[in-house]
């Protein structure tokens, strides 16, 4: 799993920990985590494979971190754990995992070793139909003493002949106490109404609303939303204002920052509630037909594919600023 984890169960996730850890060994061997991005499920996966394998596991409910299982793991080579993924170099949003990678943990599944074993899976929702099947034969025969985990962000994206051989485990469910009591411990400097837009631009989640809170764009929005308004009502300037903020942050930035003001534009038009409390959209919101933002919603979509495909993100910025225009 990724380096950059560090194992742990947060505390909106003790419940699902006590359950797994209280039953072991009569679990499953198919166990399906999933939940929003930046609910800590990859932590979470760390912490309990760390712990399935631990020698030491049962005198504290937790890895001891010191026996030879653990050392193992800490140095990536422990031999009863695999770990699959999109390949490294092809990272894109829509990779898929191989149906060779699946293939190849047959011997391993097959073979009698002591002690437990693991794979981890994620994203799950990158498995293809032909990689899914052969996960299959592996989730209908597991070996002894075996643990299949899948990661996913959405398990309804997963086949559901997989879903049905998983024993499903949500780790994004949290109160908002719970949430904002973690926003407060390690961000203290924050007031209210800071952490409250931080937990709306990241979907409750206070690990990405963390990560936001480093981030560029979100001191940004208002003076976008300014460059906005002046290109609807003053009609001039859209290659000007592209440049702009083609400089000001990267496109996927960008492309976040927008995609949240949009939202909220087309929640104005259908008197729902918004995310960016903080900012007004009434003046845009009189300039557009809700038909028009879906388009626009639409577009950005578009737009995420092409840059993907090496589309110059300046040609994608020209372009929308010319379309937001021209109402």
């Amino acid at each position: 799993m990724q380096n950059n984890v560090v194992a742990q169960v947060y505390p909106w996730q003790k419940t699902v920990w006590d359950t797994l850890t209280g039953r072991f060994p009569k679990i499953g061997h198919g166990l399906l985590f999933y939940g929003k991005k930046g609910c800590g499920k990859e932590a979470f996966a760390q912490y309990f494979l760390a712990w399935v394998l631990c020698a030491n596991r049962d005198v504290n409910n937790a890895p001891c971190g010191e026996c030879s299982s653990c050392l193992w793991l800490k140095s990536d080579t422990h031999p009863n754990y695999v770990y699959i993924s999109t390949d490294e170099e092809n990272k894109k949003q829509n990779a898929k995992i191989k149906i060779e990678k699946i293939r190849d943990l047959l011997p391993f599944v097959q073979q009698t070793v002591d002690g437990w074993r693991v794979i981890v899976i994620e994203p799950a929702e990158a498995l293809n139909i032909a990689s899914a099947n052969a996960l299959l034969k592996t989730l209908e025969e597991p070996g002894d003493r075996i643990v299949i985990i899948l990661l996913a962000d959405h398990y309804l994206k997963l086949p559901a002949t997989i879903r049905s051989r998983l024993q499903h485990f949500a780790l994004d469910r949290m109160s908002e106490v719970q949430a904002d009591a973690y926003l407060t411990e390690y961000l203290p400097d924050l007031n209210q109404s800071q952490k409250q837009l931080l937990l709306n631009l990241s979907n409750q989640m206070p690990l990405q609303a963390m990560q936001l809170a480093s981030a560029e764009w979100p001191n940004k929005r208002q003076e976008f939303l300014n460059d906005w308004q002046k290109l609807v009502m003053q009609k001039n300037m859209p290659m000007a204002i592209a440049t702009k903020w083609g400089k000001a942050l990267n496109f996927s930035d960008f492309a976040q920052m927008f995609e949240y003001l949009l939202s909220d534009l087309i929640c104005v038009k259908l008197n729902q509630q918004v995310k960016n409390h903080d900012l007004d959209f009434t003046v845009l919101a009189e300039q557009y037909s809700l038909e028009f933002l879906f388009s626009i919603y639409a577009d950005l979509q578009q737009s995420k594919q092409f840059i993907e495909q090496n589309v110059q993100s300046n040609l994608v910025l020209d372009q929308l600023c010319i379309k937001l225009m021209n109402v």
